[in-house]
């Protein structure tokens, strides 16, 4: 769910200014899965712009303080979302740890990283939520361990159904700061895409694996 459609439009431009987000008409990106995408999306990239990374990290403080005004601690997302979660939780002067998908085999063989209170309430940080399955994973590892999360976060959203499905069935709230539909009015309103194009790259969202 898009927090702010006037923050949507902005965070889209600035992905795109920072060549985060690439989209091809024709000849599309072949995901591991298989499924053909006109869309790459990349927000690592947008840690090499200061100024550009300072404006979506606003964004995510004033998201948290909004819809999660009760945090007490931010979780990153490894590795992807560790970097702008540690900004973040440093903008609101919050405890930070990060998540991997599956433990280290060697030393304590962590999975969570960072020393957060065991009474913490804990917003995740993503850069990207596709089908939301990284990310409503990371949520069940902090769950596991006993810690209450609140919400999670993302830079980036492809609007999957599947997405809203997975985050309504552990019961967390997720917010993203922008969205593949802002995108593609923003790409139409710049005269990138015509009509024709726009209504093609939108039937990718509602079935991504019969495009293309």
């Amino acid at each position: 769910m898009v927090y702010n459609t006037g923050v949507a439009a902005t965070i889209a431009d600035v992905l795109l200014q920072v060549n985060a987000i690439k989209i091809k008409k024709q000849k599309y990106f072949v995901w591991a899965s298989g499924i053909k995408s006109p869309i790459y999306c990349d927000n690592r990239i947008l840690l090499s712009y200061p100024e550009k990374r300072t404006t979506v990290k606003r964004a995510f403080c004033q998201l948290i303080k909004n819809k999660f005004n009760e945090a007490t601690a931010i979780s990153g997302v490894a590795t992807a979302g560790i970097g702008i979660g540690a900004l973040v939780a440093d903008a609101l002067n919050l405890p930070f740890s990060y998540v991997r998908d599956k433990s280290k085999t060697h030393g304590r063989q962590n999975s969570i990283e960072g020393d957060i209170a065991a009474a913490a309430k804990i917003v995740v940080i993503e850069d990207l939520i596709s089908t939301g399955g990284s990310t409503v994973k990371v949520v069940e590892t902090l769950q596991q361990e006993g810690y209450n999360v609140i919400g999670a976060a993302a830079i980036f959203s492809y609007g999957f159904k599947r997405a809203t499905q997975a985050f309504e069935k552990i019961g967390v709230p997720y917010y993203t700061l922008s969205e593949y539909r802002f995108l593609l009015d923003l790409l139409a309103n710049k005269n990138v895409l015509t009509a024709e194009e726009k209504s093609r790259l939108q039937s990718w969202q509602v079935n991504p694996e019969a495009f293309g």
